[in-house]
């Protein structure tokens, strides 16, 4: 029997530079789970202001189905859509009941959710490890996009206004 399987290349610092530059500012993504049924559950989470460096942090209470997804199978996706980006990120979703971790990332929306703080009973950290992402930029944003929508249907030529890659990381 031939052995098929082969490494993938692992990104360079450019093509994590891109994801980073496109993720940074995003606030919200839509984390996707496995259920218990096997169908996929998303739902928006806030996530973490941290440099991203392939790991996206989420707050979460330990009573939720999502935590009990991930407890089951760590299966998971995170996607963004900004004004003129699209990122599907995915990975290992795991569970971190560290308290210093929890402090170090406490802030005034986790507040919101959990309002006796970093101590509160229940309170634990999602790590999505991203082990892959797809991008899609469109540079100029909505109206370059609309523009070159225009322009496809006009020349009869396919649209071709953005850069999509799929990045191993």
């Amino acid at each position: 029997m031939t052995d098929t399987h082969h490494e993938l290349p692992h990104a360079g610092s450019d093509e994590v530079e891109k994801v980073r530059e496109l993720v940074k500012d995003e606030r919200i993504a839509m984390l996707t789970t496995i259920a218990e049924d096997g169908g996929l559950v998303s739902r928006p989470m806030g996530v973490q202001a941290v440099d991203f460096d392939g790991d996206l942090w989420f707050f979460a209470a330990t009573d939720s189905h999502k935590v009990a997804e991930i407890a089951r199978d760590s299966a998971a996706n995170a996607a963004f859509s900004g004004t003129s980006s699209w990122v599907s990120l995915s990975g290992r979703a795991t569970l971190v009941h560290d308290p210093d971790k929890i402090r170090e990332l406490w802030n005034a929306v986790a507040d919101a959710w959990f309002p006796d703080g970093p101590d509160t009973p229940g309170v634990v950290l999602i790590r999505l490890h991203a082990e892959s992402a797809e991008y899609w930029d469109s540079p100029g944003g909505r109206v370059a996009t609309l523009f070159s929508l225009v322009k496809a249907k006009v020349t009869g030529r396919p649209y071709e206004g953005g850069e999509n890659e799929t990045v191993e990381l």
